[in-house]
C-alpha cells in the first residue's frame, strides 16, 4: 500500500470510504511485489497499479463491485491460465494472489496515522491480515517508531502481540513480508497469514574517501534512496560544495567517524581512500558492524597489500571474507559514472543474494529464488535466500 500511501492517508483524512486491492502473494515473473496495492473510491477514482497493466481493469471491476456490496474482502488469482469470470492473463507469465476489501477510514483511525508517519519519512509497518478466520481477514494493525508502538486491533490479545513483535523485526530489517502467526494454544487456534507492509527509513551508504569517485557514486545512492554520507579527514576536499547530494558531509578520520555513527544491516560501507593509514583501522571495524556490505577500491595489487596489512593486524579470514574488493562489477567501468554504477551494481546483486549474471543467460522466473545461467559453456545454480531487506 506504499505505492499510493498519498492517495490513501488523503482520502482517509477526508473520511472517504475506499476499496484497497493488494498483492498478498506472487509467484513467477510477476512485475511488481506482494504489498502493491489499487485503491478505488465511492467515485470511481483510482490510484496504483499491481501489474503494470494487464489486469488493472478486472481489479478496477472487483473493487466497485466489493465497494458496492460492503460485505467481506474477496480473494482473486491472476495468471496465464486464470479461467474464471475475470480471466485475465499475465503477460509476464507470473501469479499474482490478490485481497479486495472495504476501507471505511473513521473505523480504522490508526490507518490514517500509519500513514501519516510513513509519507513524514518515519519506519511505519501495516500489518494486514490475508488469510485466516473470515472474522478477520483484513483487519489491520500498525507499528510506529522502533516496533513497539501498536495501534488498532486484529483480536485484542496474543494475537495482537504476537504480530507487533513480527512486525517490529521486520520493521527493523526494513523488509515487506508476509507472516504466519497462531496455530497453537498460546496465540490463536486458528492459523493466520500476515503481510506487514514496511516503510523503512532510507539505508544508509557510507562512502569514505572525497574523490571523484565519491562525487558519482554519492549521486547515484541518492538516486537509488540511500541516505548517503561522504566521510574524509582532509576539510580541503570534504566540502558540501563537492558533494552536493550527499546527505551529509563528514570531516573526520574515517574509522573514528564509524565508530560513533549508527549502522545497520541495509548499510553499505564502500571505501574508496587507497591510503593504509586511514583503509585498516576503518575496515577492520567495519568487519565487526552488522552491515550489508562492505566494499574497497583498488587495484588488485592494492588489494593484495591491504589483505596483506589486515593480517597482520589479526584480522581473521572469515572477517576478510565479507570485503569486496576490487569494488565493484565487471561492467568495463573507466569514469567516475561508470563506476559508480559498477559499485552500486554489485551492492544490488550482493544484498540480494543475486547472481550478478546477464538475464538473458538464465532459464526460469527472472524474480523468483532460483536462477540458473548459462556462461562459458557451463551451467551455474544458485538458490538465493531471502533479501536481507536492502534494496527491496
Amino acid at each position: 500500500m506504499w505505492n499510493i500511501a498519498d492517495t490513501l492517508h488523503r482520502w482517509c483524512r477526508e473520511a472517504l470510504p475506499f476499496a484497497l486491492a493488494t498483492v498478498v502473494d506472487v509467484h513467477g515473473s510477476a512485475p511488481l511485489p506482494a504489498g502493491t496495492s489499487v485503491a478505488v473510491d465511492m467515485d470511481g477514482n483510482a490510484a496504483g497499479s499491481i501489474s503494470g497493466g494487464c489486469v488493472e481493469g478486472a481489479v478496477y471491476e472487483l473493487c466497485q463491485q466489493v465497494l458496492k456490496d460492503g460485505g467481506a474482502p474477496q480473494r482473486a488469482w491472476f495468471g496465464y491460465s486464470d479461467d474464471d469470470a475475470f480471466a485475465v492473463g499475465l503477460t509476464c507469465g507470473g501469479e499474482l494472489d490478490v485481497l479486495v476489501q472495504r476501507i471505511d477510514p473513521a473505523a480504522q483511525p490508526h490507518l490514517a496515522a500509519a500513514l501519516a508517519e510513513g509519507l513524514r519519512g518515519r519506519p511505519t509497518a501495516v500489518a494486514q491480515v490475508v488469510d485466516g478466520p473470515e472474522d478477520l481477514l483484513g483487519r489491520t494493525l500498525c507499528v510506529l517508531g522502533d516496533g513497539d508502538a501498536a495501534h488498532g486491533t486484529l483480536d485484542d490479545g496474543e494475537v495482537d502481540r504476537a504480530v507487533t513483535v513480527e512486525a517490529g523485526a521486520l520493521l527493523r530489517a526494513g523488509r515487506t513480508a508476509r507472516v504466519e502467526v497462531g496455530g497453537d494454544g498460546d496465540t490463536c487456534p486458528e492459523k493466520l497469514s500476515v503481510l506487514v507492509h514496511v516503510h523503512a527509513s532510507r539505508p544508509r551508504m557510507l562512502i569514505f574517501g572525497a574523490v571523484d569517485f565519491a562525487a558519482a557514486l554519492s549521486r547515484i545512492g541518492h538516486f537509488l534512496g540511500y541516505r548517503v554520507t561522504v566521510c574524509d579527514a582532509r576539510p580541503v576536499f570534504a566540502n558540501t560544495a563537492r558533494f552536493p547530494e550527499a546527505d551529509e558531509v563528514v570531516v573526520d578520520w574515517p574509522h573514528r567517524y564509524l565508530e560513533r555513527t549508527e549502522v545497520d544491516a541495509r548499510t553499505a560501507i564502500c571505501v574508496l581512500t587507497h591510503d593504509a593509514k586511514f583503509d585498516i583501522p576503518l575496515l577492520r571495524l567495519a568487519f565487526d558492524l552488522p552491515v550489508g556490505y562492505v566494499g574497497a577500491m583498488g587495484s588488485r595489487r592494492t588489494h593484495d597489500e591491504r589483505l596483506h596489512r589486515l593480517r597482520e593486524a589479526g584480522v581473521p579470514e572469515e572477517k576478510l571474507a565479507r570485503l569486496r574488493s576490487p569494488i565493484g562489477l565487471d561492467l568495463g567501468a573507466r569514469t567516475p559514472e561508470e563506476t559508480a554504477i559498477s559499485i552500486t551494481a554489485e551492492i544490488l546483486s550482493y544484498t540480494n543474494h543475486a547472481t550478478g549474471l546477464p538475464l538473458s543467460h538464465g532459464t526460469g522466473p527472472i524474480h523468483g529464488p532460483l536462477v540458473r545461467s548459462q556462461a562459458g559453456g557451463r551451467t551455474a545454480s544458485y538458490d538465493a535466500p531471502a533479501p536481507a531487506g536492502m534494496g527491496r
